[in-house]
């Protein structure tokens, strides 16, 4: 046999490149866009601005009038003025607190709305997606950042944004009441400001890029672990408990050590800024105390100054209390933001596919299902589809160091089944790749009724393609639903006659609600054949011109094969079909078979000519060689 040969995309350890790539992300670019999601809703950020003002004003005002109840009411002994005057500072605190409530609140509303918006818009990107980028990526990576990561960026809207705009109003208002009430002692305080600036700078600067890791590290152990639960199966028919362990604790060892230094170094700078601040309060009480004694500073003055010397202290400490939330965000939106600037799949096809009625070889566009079908060019020209597919000297890869096709010619005229046999990683796959425009080739072309398939729009390309692969997707839903995935508005009869066709109305009758029967996880509660039989009913049911079966009864045993037979050969009748599979009992009676090795056709013929060539075909069929 040939040595077998890789044609899948390359993944990384694990099964999939995921965690591997990381764009890098701009800093600024990374706040930018992310403020731009918030800003959408002005309105309440503007009633959000409104409160934070009246709020930090507030208390600032409050904190002045120690001054004139020290020196007014305290000292001379004025107790009824000073009951007053606690009654209107209680007032002002009590304003300050409703507006705090009142911000905290919108902010939420802000948060859960914004989080919403740059959930939907990252799954709308997913949609645009080539297939390739699914092919080298972690779908438990992806998920992380549709939970983790999204989640990282709600805590820092919901309230570390609200806190860090009060923070620095509060801060701006006190440092002005502090030059106002003396400014020599304002300047001690400007001094440890700028220390406590230094150590956010140096500390705040190592963070992000240990929060940068730890996201990246948490997104590994997402994906990992969705790849163990999906292979349990595997995992325990292989005993292969112990591998699994020992790499999930290499991956949760990696993400504990980055998480440990992001928040090290996260988790050190509220003690620095605490310390600075006790050191700033203590220095500035001795100062203040002498410059009162000698007069130059009231006792009044001195105490709403100790009282702002403390509040000056608080947005700085505050802030850097949200250091580790703000990194964690940042890292976790460019994260998302990573995937929002991928590049979508390029689709610059013009072509579409129109129903078509035909009277007297006139072909004329109607919406009505008469099931014959036409290309319609961008300047009106209808072409009638009749499943004419050739390959004219393909080279493809999926990367630049492997080719996986070489110069590949192949024809499949319409209403021909086609088969492909071959060793495993021989290219049979691949080839239906580049049918559907999975992936465009290197070289060459391919034509589809003479139209290269880059001119046909995407969309109309696939519609034209009834696909039934190896690997069953069943989604959440009614069997009904799942069969009439490809064509929603397929009525309840043509679904089951859909069914009956593939041989899987049997089966479906007898489930608990039958057609009506809710599948979850992927059908789990349905064997792998009976879910295959979905899949073939789901492409009965679009009416495909063209079909592509990739090893569709692969997981049916050989009595519900041959029941089916009768049901395929309906569904194939007057389609041009390509057919992919191990069993040789299914390509028997194709028109023609294609033996690929190595990415290249060795032989064509139907199958009594392979055998009279005693070729490869030849020892795939007496069993010289397994077919893969």
């Amino acid at each position: 046999m040939a040595e077998a040969r890789n044609t899948r995309p390359p993944h990384g350890p694990g099964g999939r490149q995921g965690h591997g790539y990381q764009r890098p992300q701009d800093l600024r670019g990374t706040v930018g866009k992310l403020l731009g999601y918030v800003a959408q809703y002005k309105l309440l950020l503007l009633g959000v601005m409104a409160c934070l003002l009246i709020s930090s004003l507030g208390s600032v005002a409050a904190s002045y009038l120690i001054k004139p109840l020290i020196n007014d009411y305290i000292l001379p002994g004025d107790f009824t003025g000073l009951f007053k005057m606690l009654a209107v500072m209680g007032g002002l605190y009590a304003v300050s607190a409703a507006a705090s409530f009142t911000y905290a609140r919108t902010m939420v509303r802000i948060s859960q709305h914004t989080v919403a918006a740059l959930r939907q818009d990252l799954f709308n990107k997913l949609q645009t997606l080539p297939i390739s980028y699914f092919d080298t990526n972690q779908s438990g990576d992806l998920m992380s950042r549709f939970t983790n990561d999204i989640d990282t960026v709600s805590e820092l809207i919901n309230s570390s944004l609200a806190s860090i705009l009060s923070s620095s109003l509060t801060f701006v208002s006190t440092f002005v009441m502090m030059l106002v009430l003396n400014w020599q002692l304002t300047l001690i305080t400007v001094f440890f400001l700028l220390m406590m600036g230094v150590v956010v700078a140096v500390i705040g600067g190592r963070s992000r890029t240990n929060f940068q890791t730890q996201q990246r590290s948490l997104g590994a152990v997402n994906g990992y672990i969705e790849e163990m639960i999906e292979g349990q199966k595997v995992i325990k028919v292989f005993n292969h408990e112990k591998k699994a362990v020992a790499r999930f604790t290499e991956l949760n060892a990696a993400y504990r050590d980055a998480a440990t230094r992001a928040q090290s170094y996260a988790g050190s700078m509220m003690p620095a800024m605490g310390n600075l601040s006790r050191i700033n309060y203590a220095v500035t009480c001795c100062v203040g105390g002498l410059l009162a004694i000698g007069g130059v500073f009231d006792v009044g003055s001195l105490g709403a100054y100790l009282v702002y010397v403390r509040q000056v202290s608080q947005p700085v400490a505050q802030i850097s209390q949200q250091v580790n939330v703000i990194l964690a965000a940042i890292a976790g939106a460019e994260r998302i933001f990573a995937v929002m600037e991928q590049s979508p799949e390029i689709d610059e096809g013009k072509t579409v596919l129109v129903r078509v009625e035909k009277s007297g070889g006139t072909l004329t566009e109607t919406e009505r299902r008469t099931g014959c079908w036409a290309w319609k060019a961008p300047d009106g020209t209808l072409t009638e589809l009749r499943g004419d597919v050739r390959f004219h000297d393909v080279t493809f890869g999926y990367t630049d160091q492997k080719t996986v096709l070489h110069h590949v010619s192949l024809w499949a005229e319409p209403g021909q089944k086609i088969a492909f046999v071959g060793s495993t990683g021989a290219g049979k796959t691949t080839v239906t790749n580049l049918i559907n425009r999975f992936y465009d080739v290197q070289s060459g072309s391919i034509t589809y009724d003479g139209i290269n398939v880059k001119d046909i729009r995407k969309e109309s390309l696939r519609r034209s393609l009834g696909i039934v692969l190896q690997e069953t997707r069943l989604f959440t839903g009614t069997v009904a639903d799942n069969i009439r995935y490809g064509t929603p508005d397929a009525t309840d009869e043509e679904v089951r006659a859909a069914a009956r066709l593939a041989n899987a109305d049997t089966f479906i009758r007898h489930l608990p609600q039958g057609y009506d029967t809710v599948l979850t996880g992927n059908g789990e509660s349905l064997s792998q054949g009976e879910r295959q039989l979905l899949a073939i009913a789901r492409a009965a049911v679009s009416d495909p011109p063209v079909l592509i079966l990739d090893e569709a009864t692969s997981s049916i045993d050989t009595r519900t094969e041959k029941l089916i037979e009768r049901g395929m050969d309906s569904l194939m009748e007057g389609r041009t079909v390509f057919v992919i599979a191990h069993r040789l009992s299914t390509v028997r009676n194709a028109q023609a078979i294609l033996v690929l090795e190595q990415g290249e056709i060795v032989e064509r013929g139907d199958h009594h000519q392979l055998l009279a060539q005693k070729g490869r075909y030849y020892h795939l069929y007496t069993g010289q060689a397994e077919l893969g």
